[in-house]
């Protein structure tokens, strides 16, 4: 079990940028630096003077307990080669190159009770925070996705009442419509598996993602609808938060569980959310290794002392000059991170890019919402290299893009964070001043 934040704040003073110990136990072994370096290529091969990153920008998965990787720690990658010689990969071209968003369905006024389903059982109004709005996280996907046209697609669903004839009366027909224009689709829903203290129904992910599929344009390369509504996949599963058909170029994302004032419920860490995540006491613990001893204390820490350099310590150094939650100026920001974050890695299914075991990255798979939360914004180099060859751009224009986006929210501990990340990535890679 990953221990949850304290009200003792933890200083960071040192991070972990290899597998943690546990990942051995799991039987997950790190692809050696040059088989990284490999994988970013398009020959799959490297040379004398082909290195991967230093492991100060990209480190290497956490590997922590219940994490996707410790639960599946063969999962095969995926190097760029690989990724080229896709034979179903769709390509981006002149008749197929925007990726459309769809806003979250409104709900028909004769129909109030689904209204209701959105707020979590255990959320007072005076505790609301506000959700993310839909173009916010269309501006986060055309900068992540630098180089394709992002827009808002023009439709406005609506989720309704559906009569089951078949149902018997005064009995819930376990069914809701979702009105999309010319027609009226069904979308089962039930009650939550968790109803005490989340939500009191969800709604099917396979039915929303049919619907989106009917709503594909001509010239959408793809297309993702974003749902307000907590949402499930299959009987088994307690939820779900997104899911994407990539060969049919759709994927839906739900908002409802990211919502901070869950966190607690979830076990979600906020003090080590990336990129405290890679903290190495916090690692050791979640290890369950005995604690380190360390050295005679220190006036500060290494990082207050300008002793640690790289990416990783300049995100965690510019997070950590915020409060965290619950005095976090702006979990409403943090609620807009976590959706743009999930957004970003179920288009990029859509783009035929699998879950990465290279790096820590955001094309990650995720077991947890605790686990979703440790894992970076940033994609590594040999998804990067994926990313600019379908969208035609380079790193530094992207990096670029996304820095200007991040510079909107810097009063949001995770966009101030990687805003720190980028400019030290542009610093070393590409002399850009910091």
């Amino acid at each position: 079990m990953i221990p949850t934040a304290t009200t003792k704040v933890c200083d960071h003073a040192k991070l972990t940028l290899e597998p943690s110990s546990y990942a051995a136990q799991a039987g997950f072994t790190w692809p050696s630096e040059e088989k990284r370096a490999a994988a970013a290529t398009p020959q799959g091969r490297t040379s004398s003077t082909l290195s991967a990153p230093t492991i100060t920008a990209f480190p290497a998965p956490l590997v922590l307990p219940e994490d996707e990787l410790a639960l599946d720690p063969k999962y095969p990658v995926q190097s760029l080669r690989s990724w080229i010689r896709l034979k179903d990969r769709n390509h981006v071209s002149k008749d197929r190159g925007t990726i459309y968003v769809i806003e979250p369905p409104s709900v028909d006024p004769k129909a109030k009770d689904i209204q209701s389903w959105i707020r979590p059982a255990n959320l007072t109004a005076s505790s609301e925070h506000e959700a993310p709005k839909t173009q916010e996280v269309i501006d986060y996907l055309a900068a992540f996705y630098h180089g394709m046209s992002v827009k808002k697609l023009p439709v406005q669903l609506a989720y309704t009442t559906w009569e089951d004839k078949k149902a018997r009366r005064g009995s819930p027909s376990g069914y809701i419509g979702l009105n999309i224009g010319s027609e009226c689709v069904r979308i089962r829903a039930r009650v939550s598996k968790n109803t005490g203290i989340m939500f009191q129904k969800q709604l099917n992910l396979d039915d929303l993602l049919d619907a989106a599929i009917s709503l594909l344009p001509s010239d959408a390369y793809a297309l993702l609808l974003l749902v307000s509504h907590d949402i499930y996949e299959s009987d088994d599963d307690d939820f779900a938060c997104g899911r994407a058909y990539g060969g049919s170029r759709v994927a839906v994302v739900s908002m409802a569980r990211y919502n901070p004032i869950l966190d607690e419920e979830h076990n979600v860490d906020g003090e080590h959310a990336w990129p405290a995540s890679h903290c190495e006491e916090f690692i050791r613990s979640c290890a369950s290794e005995p604690p380190k001893k360390r050295k005679k204390q220190m006036k500060n820490s290494p990082m207050e002392n300008g002793d640690c350099f790289g990416p990783m310590y300049a995100a965690l150094k510019a997070c950590c000059d915020l409060p965290l939650l619950p005095s976090d100026p702006s979990p409403s920001g943090l609620w807009l991170a976590r959706v743009c974050r999930t957004a970003s890695h179920e288009l990029g299914h859509c783009f035929g890019i699998d879950h990465c075991a290279y790096y820590a990255c955001s094309m990650q798979g995720t077991a947890s919402l605790g686990e979703d939360a440790r894992q970076p914004p940033y994609i590594c180099p040999v998804d990067l290299a994926k990313v600019l060859r379908a969208c035609n751009t380079t790193a530094e224009l992207r990096y670029r893009a996304l820095l200007e986006y991040c510079e909107r929210y810097q009063d949001v501990r995770h966009f101030r964070a990687f805003a720190g990340w980028i400019r030290e990535i542009l610093f070393t890679q590409y002399a850009v001043p910091n």
